[in-house]
């Protein structure tokens, strides 16, 4: 599992929002080129980028600011937020940026996320945020579907990087993830799921780590400090040399004769 400390754009600014509500807004920074290097100073491996303007204009806002830290760092970064058409993602692929993350338009037209998935193959993430049972679209300020788990069985055939997956009433709320949602979620796909929303805690970590889950996305935790970087890539480092060692042992027991 890999964390990613997550740098939400608007107006060029390092903000986070509560529940994904534009009146309900924090700025840690307005320098989110020094973020991004501070993130990476303290060892982070990737940056996940949210186009927060974007996201609900419909095309994207920040992309000089998302540009500006593909160059800053040298660690892969995704980008979520106004990406919608082939164009927007050509673009996001330009300035450096890893994989893009697609949400509003794959959920209301999947034919067009398979065309980008297969022009774009293990590139193009599936951005699922959830908000009462449903998907939430256009910067979670719709929603559409009653059945996200269906999508997902729908889409999952796709040659798609992975699936992030949020609960918009957790997400900014220090209050940990949706444990049973992200379980069943886990369950019922085979794609690589990245967690967020309501991490919070050292023991959040620790528990996300016990899933088969491919990262997890942290935000408000690390800007307010009820979560330490450092303390939580140790703590991941600590699994997965548990889970060779756990491996190993076993490997070595199957083969003794």
């Amino acid at each position: 599992m890999i964390l990613l400390p997550a740098i939400d754009l608007r107006d060029g600014r390092c903000v986070r929002l509560r529940q994904g509500d534009f009146q309900q807004e924090t700025t840690y920074s307005e320098d989110p080129i020094q973020v991004a290097k501070e993130w990476v100073r303290r060892g982070a491996q990737a940056l996940h980028l949210v186009d927060l303007d974007g996201a609900k204009a419909g095309h994207p806002v920040n992309t000089s600011a998302i540009a500006a830290i593909c160059r800053a760092v040298a660690v892969p970064c995704q980008w979520g937020g106004g990406l919608r058409t082939q164009e927007h993602i050509e673009t996001a692929f330009k300035i450096g940026v890893q994989r893009a993350i697609v949400g509003t338009r794959a959920v209301k037209e999947p034919t067009w996320l398979q065309s980008m998935a297969e022009l774009f193959p293990q590139q193009i993430m599936l951005g699922l945020d959830v908000k009462d049972g449903q998907v939430a679209t256009h910067g979670w300020l719709e929603v559409h579907l009653a059945d996200p788990m269906a999508f997902v069985k729908q889409v999952e055939p796709f040659p798609l990087a992975g699936l992030v997956f949020t609960d918009v009433s957790k997400d900014g709320m220090l209050a940990g993830p949706n444990w049973s949602a992200l379980e069943t979620l886990i369950q019922k796909t085979s794609l690589p799921i990245y967690a967020s929303g309501g991490i919070t805690t050292l023991n959040d970590v620790v528990r996300l780590g016990q899933l088969p889950l491919a990262g997890c996305i942290v935000g408000r935790a690390l800007y307010e400090g009820t979560l330490q970087l450092e303390d939580a890539l140790a703590t991941i480092v600590s699994r997965c040399v548990e889970a060779s060692a756990d491996a190993s042992l076993s490997i070595q027991s199957r083969c003794v004769p």
